[in-house]
């Protein structure tokens, strides 16, 4: 299986479309799929019409080749403590995104691979599927870093920046710990790029997507101060 993902597209629909312009000629392939991580509304001019791109790709690939995770961004809507928009009063049709957003599942796991928004409940080992609290998965606060014990998995997350994660404020590329995590948050309202992972699921290798290429991903050496 060959997994592409992306994460926190916070409302930017044209850097959405230009990330997967790298991807969407992918999705006729056997054993290929797209995984979003969250966080598809606020921050950036268009959350609607980003969750339209969405839906409209579930609709054309189906829900088997597109999935989309719950964010804590669509958490917030679902609650009523924020709106599509992040303005005061929902529009007249929110509704019908609100609908969609409940039934957004909160992780996915394709072989060695958990996806999820934020990350998981490391400390319950194996258990990590019934031990993780839902908020955990959609918001857990600060990032996990190094190898998780008892659990012979990766955790491709998004949620935190990794300028925030490396340290480095002008790094928005993925970041991977060199054991058992990988963040794709690029921060986009600062650095206008959502970047792109995939995974091949076969060889269990990690890859960032580009117009020329898929490069391998490779640990973090910066200070990560």
């Amino acid at each position: 299986m060959r997994i592409y993902s992306m994460s926190d597209i916070h409302g930017h629909l044209d850097e959405f479309k230009k990330a997967l312009s790298l991807v969407t000629d992918k999705l006729s392939d056997k054993d290929t799929m797209l995984i979003l991580l969250g966080d598809y509304v606020h921050m950036g001019p268009d959350s609607r019409g980003v969750l339209d791109l969405i839906i409209s790709l579930e609709t054309e690939y189906g829900k088997e080749k597109v999935i989309a995770l719950m964010g804590n961004h669509e958490d917030s809507c679902i609650m009523g403590l924020a709106t599509i928009d992040d303005t005061e009063k929902p529009l007249e049709g929110d509704a019908h995104y609100i609908a969609w957003m409940k039934k957004l599942p909160l992780y996915k796991v394709f072989g060695n691979t958990i996806y999820c928004h934020a990350g998981i409940d490391e400390e319950t080992g194996d258990w990590w599927e019934s031990g993780t609290p839902d908020h955990i998965f959609t918001s857990k606060y600060p990032a996990d870093l190094g190898q998780i014990p008892d659990i012979d998995k990766k955790v491709v997350a998004g949620h935190i920046g990794t300028a925030a994660i490396s340290g480095d404020a002008s790094f928005h590329d993925i970041f991977y710990d060199g054991a058992s995590h990988y963040y794709i948050d690029g921060s986009v309202y600062d650095s206008g790029v959502i970047p792109v992972l995939l995974t091949d699921t076969d060889t269990e290798r990690y890859y960032k997507v580009t117009p020329e290429g898929n490069e391998p991903v490779r640990a973090y050496k910066g200070s990560l101060s």
